[in-house]
């Protein structure tokens, strides 16, 4: 897998799939996921699409931080990542973490984002308390239990995936998550959601109880925004409904 040194050392784990001179599809995963939660969107429009994945600070092949992370870094990662590909005329699909990262990223993207598709994410914290929280439990009992009851909570329809997907978690160090968490704890780019110009589809899993009005609020508060939502689907519908989710994407590319 391919390794992109950043301006502060930092390497950064990334995949290219399809045809050169593709339209360019890039999707940024979530907190406690890899590259690898994309599995069936790569599968399903890399024959005609030039897919770009890449794991987070922190987590998948992506080096470890050094300490706490903000999401000024996350994004700015995105903009080199970006920059290092020449990707322009980009589709941006965000997941959880992913929705802040491109979202923030957005002002220095002019010309290589032509529009978005965020997945159950917000463009604004939702405050500090149940980042702590979380940060403290995995401190307390290790990833394998954070992975465990996650698992549990972000994919209600799909009891036999949650095995992969709680893999998937625990394999992200302590400490790569933490810095990605902290990041969460305080951020705001609604400015650059309403300012975008291009389409934006807001899609989320209906049993996502969290998210949902967050969500619903976010499209209300920009006009041609839609809200798509998947049926008995929780926190990562691209991998627990993949077909319905790519229905669904591929609607808007």
């Amino acid at each position: 897998m391919p390794v992109l040194t950043l301006a502060d050392g930092h390497g950064l784990a990334y995949a290219v799939t399809g045809p050169e001179g593709a339209p360019w599809l890039v999707l940024g995963n979530s907190l406690m996921t890899t590259q690898a939660i994309w599995a069936e969107q790569v599968a399903a429009f890399s024959d005609r699409f030039r897919v770009l994945t890449w794991d987070q600070r922190g987590h998948g092949a992506s080096a470890l931080p050094a300490g706490p992370l903000d999401m000024a870094t996350l994004a700015a990662d995105l903009v080199a990542l970006c920059e290092a590909l020449d990707v322009t005329g980009a589709t941006y699909v965000g997941l959880s973490m992913g929705v802040p990262t491109g979202l923030t990223a957005l002002p220095a993207l002019v010309g290589r984002v032509s529009q978005l598709v965020l997945v159950d994410g917000l463009a604004a914290s939702s405050g500090a308390a149940f980042w702590d929280e979380r940060i403290g439990f995995a401190r307390a009992n290790g990833m394998a239990a954070l992975a465990a009851q996650t698992a549990a909570r972000w994919l209600p329809s799909a009891v036999a995936k949650r095995p992969e997907l709680e893999a998937m978690i625990a394999s992200v160090p302590l400490e790569g998550f933490a810095a990605c968490a902290h990041a969460l704890r305080g951020y705001d780019a609604r400015a650059a959601f309403e300012d975008f110009a291009g389409p934006v589809l807001l899609i989320a899993g209906e049993a996502d109880a969290r998210i949902v009005p967050g969500m619903q609020a976010l499209a209300s508060s920009r006009p041609g925004t839609r809200l798509a939502l998947v049926p008995g689907a929780g926190h990562l519908p691209c991998f627990e409904a993949p077909e319905r989710f790519n229905a669904l994407l591929a609607e808007t590319l």
